[in-house]
C-alpha cells in the first residue's frame, strides 16, 4: 500500500519557480503531491520547469511569467490560479531581484527600488491577493528573507532592507491572520544553486574559506535541505507554528 502524500490535493504558488531555490521547492512540493503555479520573469524557463515537474511527479503545473513589482500582473497570476485549480492552499514568496556587493554608500536609490520593489512590495502584492482563498483554505504563507539581513552581511544593504521589511511584514500577518486560521513564516536558507555553483568554479579559495564558516560543511540542498522544511510548514504537521523565521544555515548563524 502506496504512502499517503502530505500534500494530495493542495495547490502552491511559488515565485521563481524556474530555477535555483524556488525550482527546488517546487519539486520537494510536486514529490508530495502538490499542483503548481510557478512564476517567474522568463517563460522559456517556466515552461522547461513545467515539463521536467509533470513528468517526473505526474502532477499539474501552470507556469505564469509575471513581474512581482507589477500588482497588476500579480492579479492576474492569483486570478488565473483559482481559475485553474480552484483553491490556493500555499503561498511561497521566493523570488527577488538585488545589486549586492556595494557598499551602503555606493548604493544608489535605483538600487534599493530594484531590491524593495522584487523583494518586499512582490510579497505583499502577492500575500494581499492570495488572502481570501488562504483564509477559505486555512493554508500558509512561507516567505524567504536571507542572514543578509539577520547578520548584517558586508554588500548587501539593499537586499538585507528589503528582506528585513519581509520578516517585519510576516510577524504582522501571522498576528492578524492568525484567527483565521492563516499561518505565515519565514525562511533564510543558506542553499547551493547554479549562480552559487559558478561562483564556486569562478573562485575556490574565497568558496573554501566561506564552507569554512558553515559548521555543517556544505550549503543546502534546495530541494532536501530547504523544500523538505517547506513542505512541512505548509502541512498540517506545522499547524501550530506561525511567526516564526527558519534559518537553514547550517549553523552558520547560530546566535544565543
Amino acid at each position: 500500500m502506496k504512502a499517503m502524500k502530505r500534500l494530495n490535493g493542495k495547490v502552491a504558488i511559488i515565485t521563481g519557480g524556474g530555477k535555483g531555490i524556488g525550482f527546488g521547492l517546487a519539486r520537494a512540493f510536486a514529490r508530495e503531491g502538490a499542483d503548481l503555479v510557478i512564476t517567474g520573469r522568463n517563460e522559456g524557463r517556466l515552461i522547461e520547469a513545467k515539463k521536467k515537474l509533470e513528468s517526473e511527479y505526474c502532477i499539474n503545473v501552470l507556469p505564469i511569467a509575471a513581474d512581482g513589482a507589477d500588482e497588476e500582473a500579480i492579479k492576474r497570476v492569483v486570478a488565473a490560479a483559482v481559475d485553474r485549480f480552484g483553491r490556493i492552499d500555499t503561498l511561497i514568496n521566493n523570488a527577488q531581484v538585488s545589486k549586492s556587493g556595494l557598499p551602503l554608500v555606493e548604493h544608489t536609490r535605483e538600487d534599493l527600488d530594484l531590491a524593495i520593489n522584487s523583494g518586499l512590495y512582490a510579497a505583499f502584492f502577492y500575500m494581499k491577493e492570495c488572502y481570501p482563498y488562504l483564509k477559505e483554505s486555512k493554508g500558509s504563507v512561507i516567505n524567504f528573507a536571507s542572514g543578509a539581513g539577520l547578520f548584517g552581511k558586508l554588500g548587501q544593504s539593499s537586499y538585507a532592507a528589503a528582506k528585513e521589511g519581509i520578516r517585519g511584514m510576516s510577524r504582522v500577518a501571522a498576528a492578524e491572520w492568525g484567527p483565521d486560521g492563516v499561518r505565515v513564516n519565514v525562511v533564510c536558507p543558506l542553499a547551493m544553486t547554479e549562480s552559487l555553483q559558478d561562483w564556486k568554479e569562478n573562485y575556490p579559495d574565497l568558496f573554501a574559506k566561506t564552507i569554512q564558516g558553515i559548521p555543517l560543511g556544505r550549503f543546502a540542498d534546495p530541494t532536501e535541505d530547504i523544500g523538505r522544511v517547506c513542505v512541512f510548514l505548509a502541512s498540517d504537521d506545522a499547524s501550530y507554528v506561525t511567526g516564526e523565521t527558519i534559518t537553514l544555515q547550517g549553523g552558520s548563524g547560530l546566535r544565543p
